[in-house]
């Protein structure tokens, strides 16, 4: 029997130096103790996370224009753009 070699079914990891103001250090810190994690996990954690919200929001954004492209109706139209415009520019 044939055995896969663990590394190379691992996703390799890629070290990286970031340098955090002083109050997200802290925020990260105390996170890792709340949640018994290191800092780095902590981290992690949250860039994974952020870049999942940022692709959410990159496939809502599609999908409103999409709407918008296929919409007839005047009143669904300009709330699909200002829908889209709060999404790209904010309140």
């Amino acid at each position: 029997m044939v055995y896969p070699d663990f590394m190379s079914i691992a996703e390799k990891t890629v070290r990286q130096s970031v340098s955090l103001p002083a109050h997200v250090a802290r925020r990260v810190k105390s996170l890792a103790k709340i949640s018994s994690k290191s800092a780095n996990r902590i981290i992690v954690d949250l860039i994974e996370s952020g870049i999942e919200a940022r692709e959410r929001e990159r496939k809502r954004f599609f999908e409103l224009a999409d709407r918008l492209a296929r919409c007839s109706n005047a009143e669904e139209q300009k709330r699909l753009k200002e829908e889209l415009a709060r999404m790209t520019f904010g309140e």
